[in-house]
């Protein structure tokens, strides 16, 4: 990574699916608190009582965050996923622990891969109109979470309008740094770059070139500690009410990489902070919903963003 002779492209890995879980359902010994909270939301879940409903939520919740053996399997088995989509939806009571529970299944990939047939992107996506900050963080946070290392995700997300949305987020509350952060974070896994939390990941507001511009920036510290990544996600207004979002990544190399190999540098390199880089430019968001080109890459898209 980082030689003159590298190619203008870049392939991501997919971090966020590093750790997860095997997508296959496995055999597991059965847990009877969590089966009969399991069972109660199935059972009681259409009527989405919050006093009877948001116990069971919990217990779940405690459950999957424990890391119990077994506890995302039952949840497929269970069937509650739609249920928790309704729940989301109808923006009662219910809707803030019903968002910590699905960002905290997002985090299981036997989980998420059904969400898409669950309903629970449109569902999520409906939450981000909210004016409450913390269920924006939690619904921001699965969608992040969700659309990590799934194309199909990523582009049922594009399709539901949740660049705008997101974006909406960032103009609205400029100065709450963790739901900046997620949104952010989003942003980047549904353009394709598969991004985990573990990454480290630190977002800083950077200096703007033109009016209407709101530029955002983080580094992602390489472990041979040779080279590190830089993300630039930049919003740019560009008609009333009218949105870009373009999101590159520049491959940064240090000055003992370049003495290495005798500051060769071809016209595909240019300085970035004294360093030299690497840029991946992912033309990922001038967005329009009406008109999604179905045929190229994620990374090469070009789209409208109406806000």
């Amino acid at each position: 990574m980082g030689h003159p002779s590298m190619p203008p492209t870049y392939s991501y890995p997919s971090p966020c699916s590093k750790n997860s879980r095997s997508s296959q359902i496995q055999p597991y010994t059965p847990n009877d608190n969590l089966n009969n909270a399991l069972g109660s939301i199935r059972v009681l879940g259409l009527e989405l009582i919050a006093h009877e409903l948001e116990p069971h939520l919990n217990t779940v919740l405690a459950n999957i965050k424990e890391k119990k053996k077994g506890a995302a399997e039952q949840v497929v088995i269970s069937g509650i996923l739609p249920i928790l989509a309704l729940s989301l939806r109808s923006r009662g009571p219910l809707t803030l622990p019903t968002a910590k529970l699905v960002a905290e299944l997002a985090k299981e990939s036997v989980v998420r891969k059904g969400f898409g047939d669950a309903g629970l992107a449109p569902a999520l996506l409906s939450v981000l109109t909210s004016l409450d900050q913390e269920l924006l963080l939690h619904a921001a946070r699965a969608i992040s979470r969700m659309s990590c290392d799934s194309s199909k995700l990523q582009h049922l997300l594009l399709r539901r309008g949740a660049v705008p949305r997101l974006v909406a987020i960032l103009l609205r509350f400029p100065d709450k740094e963790a739901l900046e952060e997620v949104c952010l974070l989003a942003l980047c896994n549904i353009s394709g770059m598969g991004v985990a939390e573990e990454a480290g990941m630190v977002w800083e507001r950077g200096a703007s070139v033109r009016p209407g511009e709101t530029v955002f920036h983080a580094v992602s510290p390489h472990t041979c500690d040779v080279a590190s990544s830089v993300t630039l996600v930049c919003v740019s207004q560009w008609a009333p009410g009218q949105y870009a979002v373009n999101i590159e990544v520049f491959q940064r190399c240090s000055s003992s990489f370049w003495s290495l190999h005798g500051n060769k540098r071809n016209a595909r390199w240019f300085p970035f902070s004294r360093l030299g880089s690497f840029s991946n430019l992912l033309k990922m968001i001038k967005f329009s919903t009406r008109s999604v080109p179905g045929t190229k890459s994620l990374r090469n898209r070009v789209f409208h963003t109406f806000l």
